[in-house]
């Protein structure tokens, strides 16, 4: 973990509550993709956790979803503010345990650390599988990169509007061979996929409520095989094997 400033240089609307925001600093800390980052608000004691949804030496990309008093303000800052961030939190996906075979299951604002985790198997040759979903066409967002990093896109709205309609559980059942997913969603989602009988290994990234995020309040504290963990520190990233619902 490292406390940083960094200086906002632009955001972009991508989809009716979703943004993309470009940040500049020292992102030494950040080390595998789904980590995330914890940023101050002016008048807020809480920081807000966002996943890392790319990353080079100088800068980060967040995607954030505008679902409260403290994300509006977020998304809504002018290029130029400075926000102080505590940055490499989490432990991240292992890209060890992907190849070609893996296929990256999102859902909605999910599918953002996803995008970082594409990039680095692109980087070492493996282009898999995507299955995106959303609620419609009007909230899908980064299809295009996606595709750009040569995976195979699979898109699925609820409403049927883009892609398959259903959900991302009725495209996995349809795809051949696959067994082990890397998955970030609502909790719903995640449940679902990890019922799913075909699918016997993974990595899931969890969402929760934090106050610290790094481990001290264990406020985030899940149940699994292994007893008591804490979202913050010892996921957002847990073995299929060791969850449990």
């Amino acid at each position: 973990m490292k406390k940083s400033v960094f200086t906002l240089e632009r955001t972009q609307q991508l989809a009716g509550d979703v943004w993309e925001l470009i940040l500049a600093g020292d992102t030494s800390a950040v080390t595998a993709p789904g980590q995330f980052v914890n940023i101050a608000l002016p008048g807020k004691y809480l920081r807000r956790p966002i996943s890392v949804c790319d990353w080079d030496k100088h800068r980060l990309i967040l995607l954030v979803k505008e679902a409260g008093e403290g994300t509006r303000r977020l998304v809504h800052l002018s290029a130029g503010e400075k926000l102080d961030m505590l940055t490499g939190l989490g432990n991240g996906f292992d890209i060890s345990k992907t190849d070609e075979h893996t296929v990256l299951v999102g859902g909605g604002i999910g599918i953002a650390p996803l995008y970082g985790l594409a990039t680095r198997m692109a980087e070492q040759g493996c282009r898999s599988t995507a299955v995106l979903g959303f609620r419609s066409k009007e909230d899908a967002f980064y299809l295009e990169k996606f595709a750009a990093l040569g995976l195979d896109v699979r898109t699925v709205t609820e409403d049927g509007s883009l892609g398959a309609k259903g959900f991302v559980t009725d495209v996995l059942r349809g795809i051949q061979g696959c067994a082990y997913v890397c998955a970030c969603g609502p909790a719903a989602m995640l449940r679902a996929v990890h019922g799913l009988p075909q699918i016997t290994r993974g990595q899931f990234s969890f969402e929760a409520r934090m106050a610290c995020g790094f481990g001290a309040c264990v406020g985030c504290t899940i149940q699994t095989k292994k007893g008591l963990c804490r979202v913050c520190k010892d996921g957002p990233i847990f073995q299929k094997e060791d969850i449990l619902w």
